[in-house]
């Protein structure tokens, strides 16, 4: 089995223990690869070193700091279909899904790039004569990054590009389950010119490693992917000492389908926002509000058309859905399957762990007659498990939609245009669809939600910039005398 270790100071490095952890295929049980455990000592090593890094990184021109992203997008292309391959072996999910992911890298390697050259400013005219205003952008430092297990790839990019080609030094720890795809991209980076100590890789637990980045002092942003309960840990660790936080922390998300709907659509949309990824997904569809007055034959289509869905490992020809990432999500999945029954929701298919794949398969499940305040309705449960609801109209519709915590993603399908705008005003989220499923966002546009779903901030598209970068206002006086600003002119 290949060893893998960390990534410091542009070297592969044991662990200060040497201590390994298995990394297993979830659709075989087959481990993957063996990765060294960081330590707290690893984790200090790193940030040291990115440390180092930042002056002479930061000092490199933007658009040449540009050009190292430009030949790492090239080099993720030429290993699109290699990569894609590991990660359904070591994620679950199906290939083209995976080849999906691989995309989104290539996609936002390339938008960050062309941000070398539009790291804008804002220039104004000043209140006195002889002075010039204006804005520049400057990099954070050194920046933590903790990445989830749905997207191994895609979303490390996501944070990694924009903060490079802003000027950042970066310590990166994936998440346990899928580090083999952050491996391979640093790998990339590295072949692509990035110097050493700009970008350091670390591997292991939250409880030690995550730990470790969240609590020190050097690091001046924690950007994080995961669960609220974490992400409320980290902000309040981080703000002990007024250090930033970025924060994506998942979804309950809606799709709202109106009496006018075009069902073979919405039907095609819920199934491919509630099951694929196996339902993991922090935009995935996991809740659907259905008009009262189709209800009966759009359950009728969305239970015939999963019915169809063909489960099992994810490079297999004709396979819709993978399996669950390991044992402790089939096992969170299968809870709340019992908590929607105990609470009187009527289990409509799935409901079960497959037998007998190896791995960790759950079929695709549909509740129906939900109740909105029911916990299958209200907390995020990231498998592939969805509530139908009824609902009187619109208004009532947009009611339930906004009657979790979360506010991701959201959708609706209609033919009316005063509903789809009404929808996009009322819905209390980040992300809105019309005539689309709750997933698929684009990296041009930014990605992030409102309430629980995280603390403002956005990732991609024109906001990637913001999220990594410090805003100075610069002030250039050449009047040759003292001018004070806001004070009468005598």
């Amino acid at each position: 089995m290949q060893e893998y270790k960390l990534f410091i100071n542009g070297e592969w490095v044991s662990s200060g223990t040497g201590e390994t952890f298995n990394d297993v295929n979830p659709a075989t049980l087959e481990p993957i690869g063996k990765f060294h455990k960081a330590t707290e000592d690893d984790v200090k090593h790193a940030v040291d070193s990115a440390e180092d890094a930042f002056d002479s990184w930061s000092s490199t021109p933007a658009p040449k700091r540009a050009m190292i992203l430009y030949k790492t997008a090239r080099i993720l292309e030429e290993q699109k279909e290699q990569l894609a391959r590991l990660m359904t072996q070591e994620m679950g999910k199906v290939l083209k899904e995976a080849r999906g992911d691989v995309q989104e890298a290539i996609d936002i390697t390339y938008y960050a790039a062309g941000e070398g050259r539009r790291l804008f400013g804002e220039t104004t005219p000043s209140e006195l004569p002889d002075k010039f205003c204006m804005t520049v952008r400057r990099p954070i430092g050194v920046i933590g990054m903790i990445t989830p297990w749905n997207f191994p790839i895609a979303i490390p990019s996501w944070k990694i590009m924009p903060a490079l080609v802003a000027g950042n030094t970066i310590v990166l720890k994936p998440a346990s389950d899928t580090p083999l795809l952050s491996v391979e991209l640093v790998k990339i980076l590295t072949q692509a010119g990035l110097p050493a100590g700009v970008l350091n890789l670390v591997m292991g637990s939250g409880s030690t490693v995550g730990s470790a980045i969240v609590c020190n002092k050097k690091l001046r942003l924690i950007s994080f992917t995961g669960s609220l309960e974490t992400g409320k840990w980290i902000l309040g660790e981080a703000s002990k000492d007024m250090r930033r936080v970025s924060l994506e922390l998942g979804g309950k998300n809606p799709i709202i389908v109106m009496d006018d709907a075009k069902l073979d659509l919405a039907v095609d949309g819920v199934v491919w926002g509630a099951f694929g990824t196996t339902g993991q997904r922090c935009t995935a569809a996991s809740r659907v509000i259905v008009h009262e007055k189709i209800l009966p034959e759009f359950k009728r289509k969305l239970i015939e058309r999963t019915k169809k869905l063909r489960l099992g490992n994810g490079l297999d020809d004709g396979v819709d859905v993978g399996p669950l990432v390991n044992e402790s999500q089939l096992k969170k999945v299968a809870k709340y399957v019992d908590i929607g029954k105990e609470e009187g929701a009527t289990l409509a298919l799935g409901g079960n762990a497959v037998k007998p794949l190896p791995g960790y398969f759950f079929e695709p499940t549909i509740f129906t007659e939900v109740a909105p305040g029911m916990r299958i309705a209200q907390e995020e449960i990231f498998g592939p498990v969805v509530s139908l609801i009824s609902t009187s109209g619109l208004d009532d519709a947009i009611r339930i939609a906004n009657s979790v915590e979360y506010g991701l993603s959201s959708s609706i399908y209609t033919e009316n245009m005063k509903n789809a705008f009404r929808a996009i005003e009322k819905i209390e989220a980040g992300i809105t669809y019309i005539n689309a499923s709750t997933i698929g966002a684009e990296v041009h546009l930014p990605f992030g939600g409102v309430k629980s779903t995280g603390n403002g901030t956005r990732e991609a598209g024109t906001t990637a910039i913001e999220e990594f970068t410090e805003i100075k206002a610069v002030y250039f006086d050449y009047s040759g005398k003292l001018q004070k600003a806001q004070i009468d002119v005598e």
